[in-house]
């Protein structure tokens, strides 16, 4: 484990990456006995120094939830970052290409919550009772740690991954729709380059909600009413450049669409 300086420093200098956009070198190369409890220790100081500047939880964001995730960065096991007000965009928005370093796209689900959710046994059916709607968004992933080599333990320190998320098409209510099935395919510059079904993300995307509400509990913490989750991403990332616009059509759920400018 390491100490609670350490923590402090290594927050810090994310911070100061996101500032710069540029990335640090890998945790793990630098700290090799870091833990997964290391990183959400250096993320929870990362969020609230945040907090402290203003910024207001939104809700948490689930991540590396589906094969095709696990896949793309070598990591398999789920993990979490925190969602801020400020990251929140609506459908048809422009999206400055420069305000992320290595921005990537990925397809995901995102759970609007009525009730509060806490675990330790937090299950599938606590989470759809719990739901308020359901409603299509894009993640748009950033990364202030270099990507070659990146385990779970420097993604979590890295909330995540988290940069933003683009909310739109059609909101549902839980029961309205098999979520499972609920499919999309994500265009770039009116091209093809991925398609998915929500059943990826743990066979239902709603697994991923649970999962989160049982992990923070070993935290003391838990979901509040009205938070918003981004429940996974059933794509493999979709790498973006500068001027590409990209459009996720969902079928009966509607579409969103961003442009990077």
């Amino acid at each position: 484990m390491l100490d609670a300086q350490t923590i402090e420093a290594i927050a810090d200098e994310l911070l100061q990456a996101a500032r710069t956009r540029t990335p640090v070198p890998l945790l793990t190369a630098r700290y090799p006995g870091m833990t997964v409890e290391d990183s959400y220790a250096v993320q929870q100081l990362w969020r609230r120094r945040h907090e402290e500047a203003g910024r207001t939880l939104l809700g948490r964001k689930i991540g590396l939830t589906s094969k095709a995730m696990q896949a793309a960065t070598g990591i398999t096991e789920p993990d979490y970052g925190a969602i801020f007000d400020d990251m929140v965009f609506q459908t048809g928005c422009d999206v400055e290409w420069d305000a992320y370093t290595h921005p990537r796209v990925e397809v995901e689900l995102a759970f609007v919550l009525k009730h509060r959710l806490k675990g330790p046994d937090c299950t599938l059916f606590d989470v759809l009772n719990a739901t308020d709607y359901v409603v299509p968004a894009l993640e748009i992933l950033d990364s202030r740690i270099e990507m070659e080599g990146r385990t779970i333990v420097d993604t979590i320190a890295d909330n995540a991954a988290m940069g933003a998320m683009v909310v739109g098409g059609r909101p549902v209510r839980p029961d309205a729709v098999d979520l499972r099935w609920v499919a999309a395919i994500l265009y770039r510059n009116q091209i093809v380059e991925e398609t998915g079904v929500a059943a990826g993300v743990l066979d239902h995307p709603a697994a991923g909600v649970f999962w989160l509400a049982n992990k923070l509990a070993a935290h003391d913490d838990g979901l509040a009413a009205g938070d918003i989750i981004l429940a996974g991403s059933f794509t493999r990332p979709l790498w973006v450049q500068k001027g590409d616009t990209v459009h996720a059509d969902y079928g009966p759920l509607g579409a969103v669409t961003c442009h990077f400018r």
